[in-house]
């Protein structure tokens, strides 16, 4: 609703402007095309992957040892005494809180680097925006969504600003 309010105050301010064509230069940038494409993304992306896979073997290993536990509580179940299979359900149920506490910290975890690294190339990516939205005389660059029920491909600048920021890392 404020996006659709602020883009009509926008337009209302262009429009009230004598000089309005001449002097207004706009530009979109796809930001969910360029994070994917960036190299920092990529690297992210790889980086990430491996730490699920890390979190991915360690689950499947305390999942394994959860399901032998089960199986060998039910099978002993009836031939042990009340308090060796009250022992058994207990140590059961703490390994099981122990799996369900490890798997949220992992996606806590996981979720706060991904949001990190999203931070950090955007941040990195929004300096790169502006000067070359400055640079090259744009009045407004914005971000492309699902709000803009319209948009030329020719003010798309993603792949322009792309290049430039996977050159700025390399400096």
């Amino acid at each position: 609703m404020k996006q659709f309010f602020l883009a009509g105050v926008v337009l209302a301010v262009m429009a009230s402007t004598s000089v309005f064509a001449a002097d207004v230069k706009i530009g979109y940038i796809d930001m969910q095309r360029a994070l994917n494409g960036s190299e920092a993304g990529k690297e992210a992306k790889e980086q990430l992957a491996a730490r699920v896979k890390k979190y991915q073997d360690e689950i499947n290993v305390k999942q394994e040892d959860l399901r032998k536990l089960k199986e060998e509580l039910e099978k002993q179940g009836m031939l042990l005494s009340d308090s060796a299979r009250s022992a058994k359900e207990k140590d059961y149920q703490n390994k099981l809180k122990d799996f369900q506490r490890f798997t949220k910290d992992a996606q806590d975890e996981l979720q706060g680097k991904d949001e990190e690294f999203t931070r950090k190339i955007l941040e990195g990516m929004e300096k790169v925006i502006k000067e070359y939205g400055q640079k090259n005389g744009y009045t407004f660059i914005f971000v492309r969504n699902e709000s803009m029920l319209f948009a030329d491909n020719k003010a798309d600048l993603t792949e322009e600003v792309l290049k430039l920021f996977n050159l700025s890392r390399k400096k």
